[in-house]
């Protein structure tokens, strides 16, 4: 009861969702637990109601390993709003402030203090642990982002190997690790270097049902995205990842140029530019971010519609990841992907120069091949998603956000010859002197075109000169990248030159039947008419308002950005999208009304109440 009145008063929330409930209870009782569960599943609740419950009991405060100053800032400033006495540390706080802080922790009167992994375990952070504990006032450890501790999660972080001194030094002190993605291989590591043997271990489905996956052939990237954001999300805020600085800063200038509202986020930029960039993305609308996989972790905006991949990710982890900091007010979402022969080749390239160990190599690759074979499949992506994490799934063809293969089932031809022949091609060169050439000149062969490097290497005699000119450019490259996907075919060296496996003789001995997918005639083309209403134009709210709603709406969105200016905060920690929505239909006429909305905790009933009841009586 302690819990769902914490919850009610504090949050605004009627009830807890899926695991929630069994997590608040067992961490509140003390005990240990590993929590898996999606972004936007409700993580940040499942340690914070015990942390106020435990501090209620006179257990002090809980300490929250977070790897993102923006994060602890926005945790911090919706705690605060909330009621909850909160507070980070972290290098943007001067000596002063963080004196001052550290004196409320030694107190007992701070509910939760934000730290990062680096500062947790310095000797002054110890020591002040240490004696917390021997007055019984340290009441939970949370981890957040744990996969960051295992060497096979895709954001590994070394600050994090030494969390397992939490449960050497302070064993009675419950611990809750949390992470949004982790396969049955980071999951173990997790368990075993943060020693939580002994936790319950809670998974939610992996499902995002609000999420919509697309995959689309890479022709003119840039101009894809675009017709993308234009087609479907205009007005919208949104996530573009990058592989490289340069391309985010192209990227970026390119979109300005054509009219959207883009910033360029990465390693490289200064700190303030960086600062001011995610700043802007978190507290304005309709900004698009464009940024490598330095931008994200802990981005806790609820609105973003989409997030758009300009080049393959390194694995589904870090796909999933990604992916998942569009919707996470629930609401339609999408997530969409280029992807060509190129970024196959990349990968693939990154993982054989890289300098770690070959066993390290050898389970990336398998991870990259599980990203290629989601990329290149004909089903149901969500299927082959949810797979991939254990968990069953029906296809989602009569899902309100299927996937584009599941709305658009791919057209699939028997591509087995034409795979005999481009690994002949690639036999046909080795044979001749041990020659190595890549996807370029191999299509130039094979479709019978005498380049200046055909004719340079006599290329227009081999027997496999022209065997494949009843097919196209694009078309052969299709099939180039599905070979490489597939393992059939790999590429070698500074070049990226062809070189077959140990699979392909089983092709080329027609062994093996290869159904691909055609080439899309329009790479990005648009779609069903069932689905073509853009999402973000008008900036329709969460739930069907009438006329007059819809000007309460807009009336509580203004009031909203005001006080968001007025206490420096992103809109959204004031009160989301989805509770002004709510507001704006019911039209409570009392303060005990205006208490019965989702999101309405006591404290922001105080704060905030009349106004809203006086802004809602003059609609």
């Amino acid at each position: 009861m302690i819990a769902e009145t914490i919850l009610r008063d504090v949050f605004g929330y009627s009830a807890f969702r899926g695991a929630q409930a069994e997590i608040v209870a067992h961490v509140s009782g003390g005990g240990d637990a590993l929590v898996l569960m999606p972004t936007g599943g409700g993580k940040s609740l499942c340690y914070q109601v015990p942390a106020i419950a435990r501090h209620r009991a006179g257990r002090g405060v809980a300490v929250v390993v977070s790897p993102l100053i923006a994060l602890m800032h926005d945790q911090v400033g919706a705690l605060e709003v909330a009621g909850v006495h909160a507070a980070f540390l972290n290098s943007t706080l001067s000596l002063a402030e963080t004196q001052q802080i550290e004196r409320e922790m030694m107190s007992g009167r701070l509910v939760l203090l934000y730290v990062a992994p680096e500062r947790l375990t310095t000797p002054r952070m110890l020591a002040q642990l240490d004696a917390l504990n021997a007055r019984g006032l340290l009441s939970l450890f949370a981890i957040d982002e744990a996969h960051c501790v295992s060497q096979w999660g895709h954001d590994f972080r070394v600050d994090y190997l030494a969390l397992n001194v939490l449960h050497e030094r302070y064993p009675q002190v419950p611990r809750i690790a949390l992470t949004a993605t982790a396969d049955a291989l980071t999951r173990s590591d997790v368990i075993e270097r943060l020693a939580l043997g002994e936790a319950r271990i809670f998974v939610s489905s992996f499902d995002r049902p609000n999420i919509r996956f697309a995959v689309v052939e890479k022709s003119e990237a840039r101009v894809q995205l675009l017709r993308f954001i234009r087609e479907e999300h205009e007005g919208d805020a949104g996530i573009v990842y990058c592989q490289s600085r340069r391309k985010v800063e192209e990227t970026a200038g390119w979109l300005a140029e054509h009219g959207i509202t883009a910033l360029p986020y990465h390693a490289g930029l200064e700190a303030d530019m960086r600062r001011v960039n995610q700043d802007r993305f978190l507290r304005e609308e309709s900004i698009v971010m464009v940024a490598t996989i330095a931008f994200g972790m802990g981005i806790d905006k609820p609105d973003v519609r989409f997030v758009a991949h300009l080049d393959l990710p390194k694995n589904i982890e870090a796909y999933y990841q990604e992916t998942g900091r569009a919707g996470r007010d629930g609401l339609p979402a999408d997530a969409w992907m280029a992807y060509g022969l190129a970024d196959v080749v990349n990968q693939r390239r990154m993982i054989d120069e890289s300098p770690a160990a070959e066993e390290f190599k050898r389970g990336q690759r398998g991870k990259l091949d599980a990203l290629l074979a989601l990329a290149e499949a004909h089903d149901c992506r969500r299927v082959r998603l949810l797979a991939y994490f254990g968990e069953a799934s029906a296809a989602c063809a009569e899902h309100q956000n299927a996937c584009d293969n599941c709305l658009h089932p791919p057209a699939t031809w028997d591509a087995t010859e034409a795979a005999r022949m481009a690994l002949s091609g690639v036999y046909r060169f080795h044979q001749q002197r041990g020659q190595r050439f890549g996807a370029v000149h191999l299509i130039d062969v094979l479709r019978g075109k005498r380049s200046e490097k055909v004719e340079q290497y006599g290329h227009h005699a081999l027997s496999t000169f022209g065997i494949g000119g009843e097919l196209g450019e694009a078309q052969w490259r299709a099939v180039l990248r599905q070979l490489i996907a597939l393992g059939y075919l790999r590429t070698e060296g500074e070049y990226n030159t062809l070189e077959l496996t140990s699979t392909a003789r089983e092709v080329l001995r027609g062994e093996v039947r290869l159904l691909l997918r055609e080439p899309s005639a329009a790479a990005g083309r648009k779609r069903s008419k069932k689905v073509a209403t853009p999402r973000g134009k008008g900036k329709a709210p969460p739930v069907p308002l009438s006329a007059a709603g819809l000007a309460r709406f807009a009336a509580l969105k203004a009031w909203r950005a005001e006080i968001a200016r007025e206490h420096n905060l992103p809109a959204y920690i004031v009160f989301n999208d989805a509770t002004l929505a709510e507001m704006a239909q019911a039209a409570p006429d009392s303060l005990a009304a205006l208490a019965r909305i989702n999101g309405v905790g006591a404290k922001k009933l105080e704060a905030y109440g009349r106004q809203i009841l006086r802004l809602l009586d003059n609609r």
